[in-house]
């Protein structure tokens, strides 16, 4: 028991302790006090120019297309027919009633 109120003892200490702290002082508080207004202040600089990019680098060049496909060959046509053999040894034959009629020369004139 002789333990129990030491301890109650500096228990209550501490928390009557904890609880008697001071408040914070407060920050003074500005009031504006209403009246004419002042002069305009001096126009400020004028901001600096950004920096421009650098150019873009140009692209690669495509790529070659394979060749086209070569068409295949015709067929070979046809040989033709060898022409009839002529008659061998006989003598040319005499015209028949055939007339030829050669019209006059014009004249000069």
């Amino acid at each position: 028991m002789k333990y129990s109120m030491v301890f109650s003892a500096a228990l209550m200490a501490l928390a009557l302790n904890a609880c008697d702290r001071q408040a914070p002082a407060a920050a003074p508080v500005v009031v504006a006090v209403p009246g004419p207004a002042g002069p305009a202040g001096a126009t400020g600089a004028t901001g600096s120019t950004g920096y421009t990019g650098a150019p873009g680098s140009t692209g690669d060049t495509g790529a070659k297309g394979s060749p086209g496909y070569t068409g295949a060959t015709g067929a070979t046509g046809d040989t033709g027919d060898t022409g009839a053999t002529g008659d061998t040894g006989a003598r040319g034959r005499t015209g028949g009633d055939t007339v030829i009629i050669v019209p006059p020369a014009t004249p000069a004139r």
